[in-house]
C-alpha cells in the first residue's frame, strides 16, 4: 500500500492517467463510429439484392478497375474503396465527379455518366465489399419535415463549413489548385452524403460529430438562401465585403476617369 501511495505521487502519474484518458476516449469514439458504418452497410447489403451486386461488379470491372482495381483494393491510379461505402459512390457517380475527366488537384463536378439504376449497382457493390456510410435515409433529406431548424442549420454551416465555402455557399478557393465548390442547385441527398463521407479535401462529419438531424438542418439552411437569391441586387460572387469594396472602387475609379477624359477632350 505505501509503494502504491508513493507512486501516486509520482509526477508523472499525473501524464500516465491523462495519456490512458485519452486512449480510453479513443477506443470508445472509434468502436461507436464503426458501430454506425457497420449498421449502415448491413441496411444497404440487405437493401440491395444479389443481381444488383453482381451487375455492379460487372460495371465496376468495366469502367472502375483501371484505376481502382478488381476487387477495388486500389491501384497506381486510384484508392481502395473497400470500406468508403455506399454513400461515397453514391455522390462521386452522382455528381459525375467518377469517373475523373482528367487528372488534377481535384476531381471536378460534371454531368454524371451513368443512370441511377446504375449508380445505385455500383454503391451496392462497393458497399457489399466492407462497412461503410450507407444513402442517407429520405427522412434526414425532408427539408420541410416538421422540426427542422433553418436558423440552428446556419449556426452549423458558419461554425463547421464557411470558412472553405463561404458564408453564402458560394465556394472558395484552397491551396495548391483545390478549392471548396459551391453548394447552389446540389440535391439535398448529395450535400448529405458529402458531410457524411468527405470527399476531396472536406472533413468527415460522422453522426459522432454531426447528428442526421444536424445535417438536416444544414441542407434546410442551405436550400433557404438559394431560394431566397440576392435580395441586394449584384452577389458578385457573394465573396464577401472586400471583393464588393475593390469592385465599387475600381469601377468607381474607372468612372472619374472616363469623366475627366471627357472634359479635356470638351475643353481642347
Amino acid at each position: 500500500m505505501k509503494a502504491l501511495s508513493q507512486n501516486r505521487r509520482h509526477p508523472l502519474m499525473g501524464l500516465a492517467l491523462l495519456l490512458l484518458g485519452l486512449l480510453v476516449t479513443g477506443g470508445l469514439y472509434s468502436v461507436a463510429s464503426t458501430v454506425n458504418q457497420a449498421q449502415a452497410a448491413t441496411q444497404v447489403t440487405a437493401a440491395a439484392s444479389a443481381d444488383d451486386i453482381s451487375e455492379g461488379e460487372k460495371l465496376f470491372n468495366a469502367n472502375c478497375a483501371s484505376c481502382h482495381g478488381t476487387g477495388a483494393v486500389g491501384g497506381p491510379a486510384g484508392p481502395s474503396l473497400v470500406g468508403v461505402g455506399a454513400a461515397s459512390v453514391d455522390f462521386q457517380v452522382g455528381t459525375g465527379r467518377m469517373p475523373m475527366q482528367m487528372n488534377g488537384p481535384q476531381a471536378q463536378r460534371k454531368p454524371n455518366q451513368f443512370s441511377e439504376e446504375q449508380t445505385a449497382q455500383l454503391a451496392a457493390y462497393v458497399a457489399s465489399l466492407g462497412a461503410g456510410p450507407g444513402v442517407p435515409e429520405e427522412q434526414y433529406l425532408d427539408v420541410n419535415a416538421e422540426g427542422v431548424n433553418v436558423a440552428k442549420g446556419g449556426d452549423l454551416f458558419r461554425i463547421n463549413c464557411a470558412m472553405c465555402h463561404n458564408a453564402a455557399a458560394a465556394g472558395g478557393a484552397l491551396t495548391r489548385g483545390k478549392y471548396a465548390p459551391s453548394l447552389q442547385d446540389v440535391s439535398e441527398k448529395h450535400i448529405y452524403e458529402a458531410m457524411e463521407t468527405g470527399p476531396q479535401n472536406m472533413p468527415v462529419f460522422s453522426d459522432a460529430n454531426l447528428k442526421p438531424e444536424d445535417k438536416r438542418d444544414i441542407i434546410a439552411y442551405l436550400k433557404t438562401i438559394e431560394n431566397n437569391g440576392s435580395p441586394g441586387g449584384l452577389a458578385l460572387g457573394s465573396i464577401g465585403p472586400v471583393a464588393e469594396g475593390l469592385f465599387v472602387w475600381t469601377a468607381g475609379l474607372a468612372l472619374l476617369v472616363g469623366f475627366m477624359v471627357w472634359l479635356t477632350s470638351r475643353s481642347s
